[in-house]
């Protein structure tokens, strides 16, 4: 048996496939970099105008509401007044699944550390686990809504 190319159509649908998903990766890399500047305000690069963001603090509602608490999140975290990478936020395992030809969920991995502590002390705020909705919109993907889910540590132990 010999194995026979797919048809060019398919080959450019999986093309497409692989472009989207990869846009869609680069939005929570890009997130993670304009957390960790200080550059909040844009976050429009990444969100939706009518996004939701819900973490361990809340929900927050539209690009201001995520703007400002994001801004207020890299304020509190900035202890040392060093005004960059007060956190650092690494995402790994990053899953997507288109669900429409301009509609996706995904799932990552957050490792989430803090530079303020001395070096004895264990840099890890917290591992999370990012669970989002992905829209396409004019200039390309955007998050719809995320919501972390904080898997360590426990604060029930």
């Amino acid at each position: 048996m010999t194995d026979r190319p797919a048809p060019a159509a398919n080959h450019q649908g999986r093309i497409a496939a692989l472009l989207d998903r990869e846009e869609i990766r680069a939005l929570r890399l890009r997130y993670s970099t304009l957390l960790d500047t200080n550059a909040a305000d844009r976050m429009d690069e990444v969100f939706t105008g009518d996004a939701e963001v819900v973490v361990t603090t809340g929900s927050m509602k539209g690009l201001d509401e995520i703007r400002n608490g994001l801004a207020s999140a890299y304020s509190q975290f900035d202890t040392r007044g060093a005004d960059h990478f007060p956190f650092v936020h690494a995402v790994a395992n990053h899953e997507i699944t288109l669900t429409g030809p301009n509609s996706a969920e995904g799932s990552c991995y957050l490792l989430d550390f803090v530079t303020d502590r001395p070096g004895d002390r264990h840099p890890f705020l917290l591992l999370g686990r990012y669970l989002d909705r992905y829209v396409r919109v004019t200039d390309g993907w955007r998050i719809a809504r995320t919501a972390l889910d904080v898997v360590w540590p426990h604060h029930d132990l």
